[in-house]
């Protein structure tokens, strides 16, 4: 089966719902609509008009099968459960504060507003676990022959336990689509509402406090990516960056102290070093004049394999989203910018 048609149908499944405003995403899914949306608009559009509650668990009381069946109350043991169709989103402790998604896109409303943004895609992952919106900010700047880079406000909002509503600045590369949140993942650029609070006034000057430096990052984003693109890659320290970039991520992941004799973790170091070796020199944009032999390519290189390759990998397009954005993903595509910098320095 060819692998984009493979990827496609992996994706199909997991995208539980989406819309989309403009040019049609990569991955080909959602429904078309407006350009001048509302986040409240966008939410309806992407089939996101659902609620969900907080219910008690129970569990049986049958200690013999001599005695009567009887449901008890699991004290302090709740569900989260979308009310439109009775499904279990997660387990929930008593402290569990459900955030509803008309209130979520409101509270999201107030920064695109403010900021003159413009919706451009919604939807629903993992079977509505995870609903997200994204906003384009009018901050974009482009590299030599045309390599632009726009600026984007991403909202991700999880009805899941232990997991916060987050609302962050992330640049995209507009040739590929690769999300570079790479560069604004440190204090000041994210801001995190725990499943603990409500959306009141001191929520919204926090959040506008913790989000009104994103011009000034998405500058020194900019200085980043013109230093990294006036730089040349050699060969081999090509190969030495892919090698000390994921190399000790798998072992972290496996908890392996040494890579030697370990066959399947060096088969899985090989299969990621060819996509992302593959990936500097063939993926959308790798020939233009910004990236072709310079370290800005071999960070898009990684960047791409995250966010379009290793979706086979992650298994669904909502697990490699969530990394891609927030998890796993995001701090090898954070770690890639830091390693890329400091091998061009010395270039």
């Amino acid at each position: 089966m060819n692998l984009h048609r493979k990827e496609e149908i992996i994706m199909s499944h997991q995208v539980e719902t989406m819309a989309y405003a403009g040019k049609v995403p990569w991955h080909g899914l959602g429904v078309p609509v407006m350009d001048t949306m509302t986040p409240e608009e966008m939410m309806e559009a992407a089939g996101l008009n659902w609620t969900v509650s907080k219910r008690p668990a129970y569990t049986i009381n049958a200690p013999t099968w001599s005695e009567d069946v009887g449901i008890l109350n699991a004290q302090g043991h709740h569900f989260v459960v979308r009310d439109s169709d009775n499904s279990v989103l997660s387990a929930c402790g008593e402290d569990y504060v459900p955030f509803q998604n008309a209130d979520t896109f409101k509270f999201f409303k107030k920064f695109v507003t403010a900021g003159d943004m413009k919706m451009e895609t919604a939807g629903s992952l993992k079977d509505g676990q995870e609903i997200w919106g994204l906003a384009k900010i009018q901050l974009s700047f482009e590299l030599p022959g045309g390599d632009r880079v726009d600026g984007y406000l991403l909202l991700v909002s999880p009805h899941l336990a232990g997991r916060a509503l987050t609302i962050m600045f992330t640049p995209v590369r507009v040739v590929c689509a690769n999300t570079m949140a790479i560069a604004l993942n440190s204090d000041g650029q994210r801001f995190r509402v725990l499943h603990l609070q409500v959306f009141d006034d001191d929520i919204m000057r926090a959040a506008e406090e913790a989000l009104g430096i994103s011009s000034t990052k998405m500058k020194e984003f900019q200085v980043q990516t013109e230093f990294l693109s006036s730089k040349r890659t050699k060969p081999l320290d090509v190969e030495n960056f892919i090698a000390e970039l994921f190399q000790p991520q798998l072992l972290v992941e496996r908890g392996k102290m040494k890579i030697a004799n370990d066959v399947p973790l060096i088969d899985e170091f090989n299969r990621t070093a060819d996509m992302v070796h593959n990936s500097i020199y063939t993926s959308p944009g790798a020939d233009m004049v910004s990236a072709k032999g310079t370290w800005w390519g071999a960070l898009n290189g990684v960047t791409h394999v995250i966010d379009h390759r290793k979706r086979e990998s992650e298994r669904t397009l909502g697990g490699a989203l969530h990394s891609g954005w927030l998890g796993q993903g995001a701090q090898v595509k954070r770690r890639a910018l830091d390693l890329a910098c400091d091998y061009a320095k010395v270039a």
